[in-house]
């Protein structure tokens, strides 16, 4: 029997990635350069760490660049990316019936606390998480599987007994290897990748409610 949701933050609950990387690929437009969709996806869903976008450039422009002014550049154009952005489709509904349904919510992300705690409660949603679990958390992101495991010892429970609500491939692949049933939900940028290890692909959470969703699951678990 289910007793969790543990939502994925960056792409899940609210698209983040979409405008980070548009706001690069206009850094690499200007430059003459291209940001091909494959090699920034080896950092989505995981830590920053794993793809360097300012070596990545120079190495295409055979020299170093001005890497302040680049960042001075990018960074108010992801914010005005970002500030068009609510949260998605059936987000809201999900956490909604989860909690009147008596379910527990938690969040693994790759992303910093403070990052995805200061979206949650702009949006009014923190509150709501009965776990949060980010970078800050564990020795490794996803697709290492811990943050999925933090958070269910956090809420003493067993893979099993939870779903996981993820984007990405790194963020599928984290939650396959706890053993949780996976639910992918693609952003525009992450549909264009492959999530054939998700138990179950959705357009939207807005295209299956909750309730036929832990009916589809306790199906799946026989």
């Amino acid at each position: 029997m289910i007793h969790a949701v543990i939502f994925d933050f960056d792409g899940l609950i609210l698209d983040t990635e979409v405008p980070e990387f548009l706001a690069w690929q206009e850094i690499y437009q200007a430059h003459g350069c291209a940001l091909p969709l494959a090699t920034w996806a080896t950092c989505i869903g995981t830590s920053s760490d794993v793809f360097d976008p300012y070596a990545y450039l120079e190495a295409q422009l055979g020299r170093p660049v001005d890497r302040e002014a680049v960042r001075s550049r990018r960074e108010p154009r992801y914010r005005e990316l970002l500030s068009a952005q609510s949260v998605l489709p059936g987000v809201q509904d999900y956490i909604m019936h989860a909690t009147g349904l008596g379910l527990r919510l938690g969040v693994a992300s790759s992303s910093s606390r403070a990052w995805v705690t200061g979206h949650l409660t702009r949006f009014g949603l923190s509150a709501y998480f009965d776990c949060i679990k980010c970078a800050d958390d564990v020795q490794h992101t996803k697709p290492d599987p811990a943050l999925y495991q933090a958070v269910l010892d956090t809420l003493a429970l067993r893979a099993e007994q939870a779903i996981a609500l993820e984007d990405s491939p790194n963020g599928v692949a984290a939650a396959k290897r706890a053993g949780l049933f996976c639910v992918a939900v693609p952003n525009p940028l992450t549909r264009q990748l492959s999530l054939a290890q998700a138990d179950l692909q959705l357009n939207s959470l807005a295209e299956l409610p909750l309730e036929r969703l832990l009916v589809e699951v306790e199906h799946n678990s026989r």
